[in-house]
């Protein structure tokens, strides 16, 4: 990390307590998976969201839902997502989903 750089979510949650952990969040999973060129960033975000809603990860998901944002996917085509998984992952992961994204993007 260059004296400019900010530390990473994962640096600042883990750093002095797993930084090997660190390491793969930030050098493997985001450094060289997220890179792969045969996804597009959009696509790497939506696949995200889908398998956060899907596990019930919420705690994840608030990140990912400003990443995919960032990434470019809008509000309305994550909460139409959302809304879809309902009928395959179920109604309550995809309520407790609908609630992260509404208190992200309303909040």
């Amino acid at each position: 990390m260059s004296s400019n750089e900010q530390p990473s979510g994962a640096a600042k949650m883990f750093g002095d307590f797993a930084p090997q952990l660190v390491h793969f969040t930030d050098d493997i999973l985001f450094g060289e998976v997220w890179e792969r060129p045969d996804l597009a960033a959009r696509d790497r975000s939506l696949i995200t969201v889908a398998s956060l809603v899907t596990s019930g990860s919420a705690e994840q998901l608030r990140h990912h839902l400003g990443r995919a944002k960032d990434n470019g996917v809008s509000e309305s085509e994550l909460i139409e997502a959302i809304t879809h998984l309902a009928f395959y992952t179920g109604w309550p992961r995809a309520m407790t989903a609908m609630g992260v994204a509404k208190d992200l993007f309303r909040g």
